[in-house]
C-alpha cells in the first residue's frame, strides 16, 4: 500500500499528514504545513483526523515545467523533438488545490489543459548525474499544466513568451496527494490520462517522454541547484484541446481529470471569471 502525503484543512488549521484508507488522515509530525521539504524520516501521530478540504500536497519552492517531452505530443504540433528539454518556469500564484476552481479569465479565449506527472525534489541538487538523480526525488503527483494558449503564442498579447500564458492565477492544480519515491521505483511505467467532462482526451505511458526523468534532473542541474521542494513538470501527452480540429478550448461548466497510475485523481472545475 503506498504512502499519500497530502496537505489539508481540519478544523480550521492547515495540516500535513497522510491519508488512511478510511479517508481521515494521520498527522505527520515535526513538520510544518508551510514548509516544502520534509523530514527525513516520516512519523505520524496515532489520532485520525478529519479531513475538512484537500490541499496541494506541496507550496513549490519553484515551478520547473518542460515543454515538448512526448514524442507524440511533438508529432501532434508538427514539430521535431527538442534536443535538450525545453524549460519554462511557472509562477508560484499559480498553485491550485484538488477540487479547486481554474477560473476562466476573460482574457484569454484559449483555454487548455494539459496533465502531468510532477516530480517533488527532495534535496538541493546541483550537477547531479542521470544514475543518481532519482536519489534526489522525494516524490511524485499529478498536475494540471493551465494555458492560456493565446498568450502564450501570440506576440500582441504575451509577447509569444510560454510563461505569461502559464502563470494566470492558478493555473498549476497539484495533488490529490505526494506519492513516496520508493512506492514508485520507475517514474517512466506510469500511464497517464486526463478527462474533459468525463470523456478520455488523453491516455499515455510516462515512458513515451523524450527526456525520462533522470534525464531532466541532470539537465536542469547543470545550470541550476534544484533546490529542495522544487517542482518539475515532466511535459504533457498528446490530446490537449488545441490539438483537436476544431480545438476544444475548455469553458466553465468543464470538469478537468487527471489520474496517474499509483497516484490517485486531480480533479478540477472550471468557471468563469
Amino acid at each position: 500500500m503506498s504512502m499519500k502525503l497530502i496537505r489539508f484543512r481540519s478544523a480550521g488549521k492547515t495540516l500535513k499528514g497522510k491519508l488512511n484508507e478510511d479517508g481521515t488522515a494521520s498527522l505527520l509530525l515535526y513538520s510544518d504545513a508551510a514548509d516544502p521539504v520534509f523530514p527525513l524520516e516520516l512519523a505520524f501521530g496515532e489520532e485520525r483526523l478529519r479531513i475538512d478540504r484537500l490541499l496541494a500536497p506541496i507550496v513549490p519552492v519553484d515551478i520547473l515545467a518542460i515543454g515538448l517531452n512526448y514524442r507524440e505530443h511533438a508529432a501532434e504540433r508538427n514539430e521535431t523533438s527538442p534536443p535538450v528539454p525545453m524549460l519554462f518556469i511557472k509562477a508560484g500564484n499559480t498553485l491550485n488545490h484538488p477540487g479547486a476552481d481554474i477560473v476562466h479569465s476573460p482574457r484569454t479565449t484559449q483555454l487548455d489543459y494539459e496533465g502531468e506527472l510532477a516530480v517533488v525534489i527532495g534535496r538541493d541538487a546541483k550537477d547531479v548525474r542521470r544514475e543518481h538523480a532519482l536519489e534526489y526525488v522525494f516524490g511524485y503527483t499529478c498536475a494540471n499544466d493551465v494555458t492560456a494558449r493565446d498568450w502564450q503564442r501570440e506576440r500582441n498579447l504575451g509577447g509569444g513568451q510560454f510563461a505569461r500564458g502559464k502563470s494566470f492565477d492558478g493555473f498549476c492544480p497539484l495533488g490529490p496527494c505526494l506519492v513516496t519515491a520508493d512506492e514508485i521505483p520507475d517514474p517512466q511505467a506510469l500511464r497517464i490520462k486526463t478527462f474533459v467532462n468525463g470523456e478520455l482526451r488523453q491516455n499515455a505511458l510516462t515512458s513515451d517522454m523524450i527526456f525520462d526523468v533522470p534525464a531532466l534532473i541532470e539537465s536542469l542541474s547543470s545550470t541550476m541547484t534544484l533546490r529542495a521542494g522544487c517542482v518539475i513538470l515532466t511535459g504533457t501527452p498528446s490530446g490537449a484541446g488545441f490539438a483537436f480540429d476544431p480545438p476544444r478550448w475548455l469553458k466553465a461548466g468543464d470538469r478537468v481529470r487527471i489520474d496517474i497510475d499509483g497516484i490517485g485523481s486531480l480533479e478540477n472545475p472550471v468557471v468563469a471569471g
